[in-house]
C-alpha cells in the first residue's frame, strides 16, 4: 500500500486501514469492541462478559493514564478503529526473562477476515520488541478456533494446558 503520516497503510481484500498507536480518544471504540473476544463458541460453564470484563477495566485504567500498555489501533481512512491490541510488558511466567502478554486483540466484524487482526498482531510484536521483550504470551480459550488459527498461524505454538474443575 502507499504510506500515510502515521504509518503504512494496508491494502487487502479491498479495505483499507492504517495500524498506528492508539490515542486516549480512540478509547470508547475500543471499549465497544471488547465484547468481540466472547464472540465465539463460549464454553457452557462460562458466563462470556467475564472473558473481556477485566481488560475492558485495565483498557479504561490506559484511557486514564493510570496503566502503562502498548495499544494499537487498525483504522480506516476516516480513522474509525477496525480493531486493537492491548498489550502488557511483564516478565514472563516461568523464565522471568522480558516478555509481553498480549492482553487483548479485537476487530469489528465487518473488518473480520481483511488480514486486520495479523497486521495488529505484528504490529504490537515489534512494539513489544522494541520495548525489550524477547517472547509475547497470550491466553486464549480452547474453543476459539478462529483466534487458535491465527496465533498459530504467525509462529504461537501452545505452552501450557489449563485444566479447570467445578467443585460445587
Amino acid at each position: 500500500g502507499t504510506h500515510s503520516r502515521h504509518g503504512k497503510w494496508m491494502e487487502r481484500n479491498a479495505m483499507d486501514f492504517e495500524i498506528r498507536e492508539a490515542r486516549p480518544s480512540d478509547g470508547d471504540a475500543m471499549l465497544l469492541l471488547m465484547p468481540r473476544l466472547a464472540e465465539f463458541d463460549v464454553p457452557d460453564r462460562r458466563d462470556p462478559e467475564h472473558l473481556w470484563r477485566d481488560d475492558a477495566k485495565l483498557l479504561q485504567c490506559w484511557i486514564d493514564g493510570d496503566e502503562e500498555c502498548l495499544v494499537h489501533v487498525a483504522v480506516s481512512r476516516e480513522q474509525q478503529v477496525l480493531g486493537f491490541t492491548l498489550t502488557r510488558i511483564r516478565p514472563e511466567p516461568l523464565s522471568q526473562e522480558p516478555s509481553a502478554h498480549l492482553e487483548a486483540i479485537a476487530v469489528d466484524r465487518a473488518a473480520e477476515g481483511k488480514g486486520v487482526a495479523k497486521a495488529l498482531l505484528a504490529a504490537t510484536e515489534e512494539s513489544a520488541s522494541e520495548h525489550g521483550a524477547e517472547s509475547m504470551t497470550l491466553h486464549v480459550i480452547s474453543t476459539n478456533e478462529r483466534a487458535r488459527q491465527i496465533y498459530e498461524h504467525a509462529g504461537y505454538f501452545c505452552e501450557l494446558v489449563r485444566y479447570i474443575k467445578d467443585l460445587k
